[in-house]
């Protein structure tokens, strides 16, 4: 079953126009398999695991490994808002291993989940942050500081827009999954510039992932 996942996540990617080398397929089937484990007993995602569809290995593993490509090499902190199951950032974090990530997640027992996963991955320079992201923008030492921001399955704000800003440094980037059309408009208002070719991607199919610029 385990080599299977791998193959199938190798496959998907290659669809997608990525290569994904055999030691990063069985980590991000290892993640799948502790979300799958986990999802069993509190609500991680949506997604059925057990068997997991291609449509599940696209958004939760291929999406992120798309996103990974816009990483610049200049990029040494990404917060994700609302880390929930783990995805986008773990997959990210995987591809990207020299990538430093903060969790953020209100949970108390998602935020264990994202701790066991970082326990079992052995995932370095990866904090988990159990409270909301309007509390941790507040924060001094945090302000200003993050290169990348991620999201999936926010409900967008304007104080959810305006926390991201006091964390993102001047000329930062928010990498927005699957984001409603509706939000469009939001980041816009607040000084938002989306960034030339990768304003919208939709690889794998059905994927949105649009990235903005502050």
């Amino acid at each position: 079953m385990v080599v299977e996942l791998q193959a199938r996540i190798t496959d998907r990617a290659a669809q997608a126009g990525l290569v994904v080398d055999s030691a990063l397929a069985e980590r991000l089937a290892a993640y799948l398999a502790l979300l799958a484990h986990w999802n069993r007993r509190i609500n991680l995602t949506a997604f059925h695991l057990d068997a997991p569809s291609d449509d599940a290995v696209d958004r939760l593993l291929v999406e992120p490994l798309v996103a990974a490509r816009w990483v610049e090499s200049g990029d040494r902190l990404a917060i994700d808002v609302g880390s929930g199951g783990g995805s986008p950032a773990i997959p990210l974090k995987l591809a990207v291993p020299g990538l430093r990530m903060i969790l953020v997640e209100s949970r108390v027992k998602k935020a264990a989940f994202l701790r066991e996963v970082v326990r079992q991955l052995e995932l370095l320079d990866v904090d988990v942050e159990n409270q909301r992201v309007e509390d941790l923008a507040t924060r001094v030492d945090q302000q200003g500081r993050a290169d990348l921001v991620t999201l999936r399955a926010v409900t967008p704000t304007i104080k959810l827009w305006g926390s991201i800003r006091g964390l993102l440094r001047a000329g930062g980037r928010v990498f927005w999954f699957g984001g409603r059309p509706e939000w469009g408009a939001l980041p816009a208002a607040h000084g938002a510039v989306r960034q030339g070719a990768t304003e919208t991607i939709r690889t794998p199919p059905n994927s949105q992932l649009s990235i903005f610029t502050l």
